[in-house]
């Protein structure tokens, strides 16, 4: 088993609550120098008392790697305007400024201390791990270097031995998505326990399921490109033109193309443009940098 470092000191403003006047300063900008998760909570939330303080106790465990905000939306509507929480308890991981995971409603403790290892392990820091761990790192490395069903096989034998195990299902989800068997993938998610249905892992493999069946009906990229040039204001087929850029392997340029259509209709078709965006960055790691640049360029446009 490996353990947590105890060596960092642990800072005494480790939780602390923020209000819209702070919410700069204890979030965003202490966000660059250690992850920041936030808790958006009410008084009148039942949920939120439950969650919250099963999040503070696994970000105490931590020992410092990663520090807490809570905000009351009820006190600062307009910060929850501005990163459109619908609904309460939502929690957000902040690092470099930006948000890079989260979740919403009240989870089983087991998970909301793998989502503050996730966001420990984005950052570059040390996470408690074990051999499963290991084992779903070394499924991982076969999956990168295109050893699909070997590492479809690895994440099957993880999970005989931990049905739970959020992170080698959505590897095994991603093996067959990998083999182009997207049926399968598709039923192995389905298949997946209550426990873990709202893992990063799980909704990284979802995103991920979902691009891989838009790219079987994307069109030809250099046929796209020619219409968006001759009509650049028909967001239809710029959003078009980003699935099958998407599909090609250009991801940034997806990413582009739709912070195009952001920019110049957020609203365009029930803000599709921005939950497209949305689903690519939920299919890459947290700390890509696609996803850290795409999150960053979204959120100057929504906070302009």
């Amino acid at each position: 088993m490996i353990e947590l470092s105890t060596a960092t000191a642990v800072p005494a403003d480790l939780i602390k609550d923020a209000t819209e006047a702070t919410f700069m300063a204890d979030v965003v900008e202490a966000s660059n120098e250690i992850p920041v998760i936030v808790d958006f909570w009410a008084p009148w939330c039942g949920p939120c008392k439950t969650l919250g303080p099963m999040l503070e106790k696994a970000v105490t465990a931590a020992k410092g790697a990663v520090r807490m905000v809570k905000v009351n939306i009820d006190e600062a509507q307009m910060i929850a305007g501005q990163l459109q929480i619908q609904s309460i308890p939502t929690v957000y991981a902040f690092l470099k400024g930006q948000p890079v995971d989260g979740f919403q409603g009240a989870l089983p403790e087991s998970e909301i201390k793998a989502f503050v290892d996730r966001v420990i392990s984005a950052a570059g820091g040390d996470a408690p791990g074990d051999t499963l761990n290991d084992a779903v790192a070394a499924a991982e490395e076969m999956l990168n270097e295109g050893a699909a069903v070997d590492a479809a096989q690895t994440f099957a034998a993880i999970l005989a031995e931990d049905p739970n195990h959020a992170g080698a299902y959505g590897g095994l989800v991603r093996s067959h998505i990998a083999m182009d068997d997207l049926d399968q993938a598709e039923a192995i998610l389905n298949g997946a326990p209550a426990e873990i249905l709202k893992s990063a892992e799980l909704e990284a493999a979802h995103a991920q399921l979902e691009l891989a069946r838009q790219a079987a009906d994307a069109g030809p990229v250099a046929d796209l490109i020619a219409a968006v040039d001759a009509e650049p204001d028909n967001h239809q087929t710029r959003f078009d033109l980003a699935l099958a850029l998407h599909a090609n392997g250009q991801v940034q340029e997806a990413v582009d193309q739709l912070l195009d259509i952001f920019r110049r209709d957020r609203e365009w078709n029930e803000g599709a443009a921005k939950t497209q965006l949305f689903t690519i960055f939920d299919a890459l790691k947290p700390n890509d940098p696609v996803v850290l640049n795409g999150r960053r360029k979204l959120s100057s446009m929504i906070f302009a």
